[in-house]
């Protein structure tokens, strides 16, 4: 045990070495460049940069990473239940019959609950558990070496404001020395200066090439509304797996990441959308245009198509929540309402879409009576 803790002290210090890297070479380019250079035109633009890229890059590192609630751990008697079971069949059972309560709408390759043994939690939508933090993270995008964080949900934001300031921070450096560095090998500068310049023009150089890349990747992703590990492995839905299932737009997309008020999108102030457990999805993948709904309001009526406009946020939001709480009903009772069919409850009255595309879809509606 001892040395078994020792060892992830030794990792947990060990991590910290890009970033201290990263720390020296800021505060080294400042020296450099304020001091040094003393270039007193540009400093005002330099500060500004500066402080914001500082700003960001403290954020992403120390903002914590957010973790599933505890309505997402199994019951004690439900949870001992589960240890003790030995078939995976059996497993299952108990966490599907857990999930009845929770707004769950992803599945693992098999088609099962997504559930962590090392957290012993089931894992919601877009959740990952990092191997290096050991938790499981809220909408996981990596793992940075970087920030010695997990970038996910709560600090998502803050990850691309950072690179979005380290990129202008470095362009700004390689602009404005680079008419020195052209007279550094004309002999015209200061002996104590040469080093200062030689080394700030490649360093920011180097850093622009590989943050550009890096930045213009993640802006795709937030555009697409994908992790990085969404990107390489598709989430999978009960329909199967849809690597736009979260996609809403690409306006709303962004305003997932930043938020409503655009005034706030360049601040690293948490301003994300949502708590990390539960997610908008896209529920109708055929085009408006093509796909007709036949609607059974009432036993008595005939079926009629019936052409229908995109849903709105809300009727998405009402459907989706109703459909994942009779998925699950289905999976644990074999149940399946027949096309046409209306039932009253006490509180509700369900029923069920027919969208006639390639391929058809059924998605079962609730109304509140």
């Amino acid at each position: 045990m001892a040395p078994t803790h020792v060892l992830r002290c030794c990792q947990r210090g060990l991590a910290w070495i890009p970033v201290i890297f990263i720390a020296l070479v800021v505060c080294w380019s400042y020296y450099a460049y304020v001091v040094e250079l003393c270039i007193l035109v540009y400093l005002i633009f330099f500060h500004l940069s500066f402080i914001m890229f500082v700003w960001s890059y403290w954020k992403t590192i120390f903002t914590k990473p957010a973790n599933p609630s505890k309505e997402f751990c199994l019951p004690k008697a439900e949870k001992e239940r589960y240890e003790k079971e030995e078939r995976p069949e059996s497993q299952q059972e108990i966490l599907w019959r857990a999930a009845t309560s929770l707004p769950l709408y992803t599945r693992t390759g098999a088609g099962a609950i997504r559930y962590c043994d090392r957290c012993q939690v089931i894992k919601p939508d877009r959740c990952h558990h990092c191997s290096a933090c050991d938790m499981c993270v809220l909408k996981m995008d990596h793992h940075c070496p970087w920030v010695n964080n997990c970038v996910g949900f709560s600090n998502y934001k803050f990850f691309i404001l950072f690179l979005a300031y380290s990129l202008v921070y470095c362009l700004f450096i390689a602009a404005t020395v680079l008419q020195y560095f052209i007279k550094f090998w004309t002999n015209d500068l200061p002996e104590t200066a040469k080093f200062h310049v030689l080394f700030l023009f490649f360093v920011a150089a180097m850093f622009c090439i590989s943050i550009l890349s890096l930045f213009s990747y993640h802006l795709w992703l937030v555009g697409k509304n994908r992790s990085t590990i969404e990107a390489f492995r598709a989430p999978v839905f009960r329909t199967g797996s849809d690597k736009n299932g979260f996609s809403l737009g690409f306006r709303k997309n962004i305003t997932q990441v930043f938020g409503d008020q655009k005034k706030y999108w360049l601040l690293p102030v948490f301003t994300s959308q949502g708590d990390g457990l539960t997610f908008p999805t896209r529920l109708v993948n055929a085009d408006p245009e093509q796909a007709t709904v036949n609607m059974h309001p009432e036993p008595s009526k005939s079926a009629a198509d019936v052409p229908v406009s995109p849903l709105s946020d809300s009727q998405n939001r009402l459907l989706s929540n109703e459909q994942h709480a009779n998925n699950v009903q289905d999976h644990l009772a074999n149940n399946t309402l027949k096309s046409g069919e209306l039932r009253r409850g006490c509180k509700y009255f369900t029923g069920t879409i027919n969208i006639h595309s390639s391929p058809p879809h059924t998605l079962r509606f609730c109304l509140r009576s």
